[in-house]
């Protein structure tokens, strides 16, 4: 679920505003309890999708509060944030406001959002660790994790079936394998893998999944960690995949991969879990093959482990400038409280929390996603990680290293000086 981060520039004018309240960083435990309305900013997801969710925690909110009014207003993700940066500069914030986990980092290191005491949120000690980290800087807490989607392998079984491969693969070496068996008999104009080559969630996976990292901190400064030994160790294994197994464009990103796939030059893609079941639409399955022939499986990873997972998902914060944010935190906890996510799950999310991720894991249905969001990372929580994001400094490294322009260390060399000169900078 890719959301694109605001550039600290995006919010700069907004902050002028916020900057003059006073810096007020109320933890929201009392302040605004009395509050006689409540404003509720979603996507139009939950309105959509899940309204009935909404309407159990108003009445969850209106049974300890009675007449208390509750506002709802529902927004695109294309123009919501506009919208947020235009009403945080006047004194008409929402109370409480769905965002994107990758958004998250840029308010909170402005000051947007009211810091919240995490223990006062159902399961917060049970958080999956990269939905705690999008919502944590400098050691604070700044919204609750509101729901994940994780990223699975999918393959096309008539295609591994036809070189003898009839059960999804448990180990890497397996899966390898499989893909060479694929790839030698469909020949090059066929990706046995499709698996596009700025597609920076997948090969960030590889670098975590060897030991290495975008960036580490260390004495409050964060520094650039793509040349480091365990991270050139897994961009060399993701050459290795474009290198072998990806037959298309090797400029392109991940954002049809859904569709490229359902043209049916592709074996396997490693993408969010609805991908799989998209490409093999109607609408999108150019073959008419794969209606009932492509099967998600947990990602094995070269370490021996499944791969790390990138967690895309949305977070409830609270604005700084909200004069309600007792009542703010009480909604989020219902909402996201043991039988919002229950609602959730049903509606085929992935929890915020390990403890219900587990429960998920006893129903072949929802096995694959729970089993794979266990091992996950998350983005450098740097206050410049915006401009680093921006800048697409590790699409373009990539994109040098599956063409062949630069070598792995030389494209990683560049890629840790483009990001050292602005991770540090708010």
């Amino acid at each position: 679920m890719k959301r694109k981060l605001i550039a600290a520039i995006g919010i700069a004018g907004m902050m002028v505003s916020i900057a003059a309240c006073g810096g007020d960083k109320d933890s929201g435990d009392s302040k605004g309890s009395e509050a006689k309305e409540l404003t509720v900013w979603l996507t139009v997801d939950a309105q959509n999708n899940w309204p009935a969710l909404v309407k159990a925690a108003d009445a969850a909110v209106l049974k300890k509060h009675p007449g208390l009014k509750i506002n709802h207003e529902y927004y695109g993700w294309p123009d919501k944030n506009a919208k947020l940066d235009a009403v945080l500069a006047t004194d008409k914030a929402p109370d409480v406001v769905e965002m994107g986990n990758t958004e998250m980092l840029g308010y909170m290191v402005k000051g947007a959002f009211a810091p919240l005491d995490a223990s006062k949120f159902d399961n917060s000690s049970a958080w999956l660790d990269g939905l705690k980290a999008s919502v944590t800087y400098d050691g604070k807490t700044y919204g609750v994790p509101y729901y994940a989607g994780g990223r699975v392998a999918n393959w096309r079984k008539d295609v591994f079936a036809k070189v003898g491969v009839k059960s999804t693969p448990k180990t890497y070496a397996e899966l390898t394998a499989a893909l060479d068996k694929v790839q030698k008999k469909e020949g090059d104009k066929f990706s046995a893998w499709y698996q596009p080559t700025r597609d920076w969630y997948a090969a960030m996976s590889f670098v975590y999944d060897a030991g290495g990292s975008i960036a580490v901190e260390s004495g409050g400064k964060w520094k650039a960690d793509l040349s480091s030994p365990e991270s050139l160790k897994g961009l060399n294994e993701f050459k290795t995949v474009i290198d072998k197994y990806m037959h298309g464009d090797k400029t392109k990103d991940e954002s049809d991969r859904y569709i490229v796939y359902g043209q049916g030059k592709s074996g396997m893609i490693f993408a969010p879990a609805w991908e799989g079941a998209t490409a093999a639409a109607k609408e999108n399955d150019k073959t008419g093959k794969l209606a009932g022939n492509v099967e998600n499986f947990v990602m094995p990873g070269p370490s021996g482990k499944n791969l790390p997972v990138f967690l895309g998902g949305s977070d409830l914060a609270v604005p700084v400038k909200s004069d309600a944010q007792a009542l703010a935190a009480e909604w989020i906890n219902a909402f996201t409280g043991p039988s919002g996510q229950k609602g959730l799950m049903a509606k085929g999310n992935l929890p915020n929390n390990k403890t219900d991720l587990a429960t998920l894991k006893n129903d072949p249905a929802t096995a694959v996603p729970a089993t794979a969001a266990e091992s996950n990372w998350f983005v450098p929580m740097a206050p410049g990680w915006g401009q680093v994001e921006k800048a697409q400094v590790l699409q373009n490294m990539l994109q040098s290293i599956g063409t062949g322009k630069k070598s792995v260390e030389d494209a990683a060399k560049e890629a840790d000086a483009a990001i050292d000169k602005v991770i540090n900078n708010s």
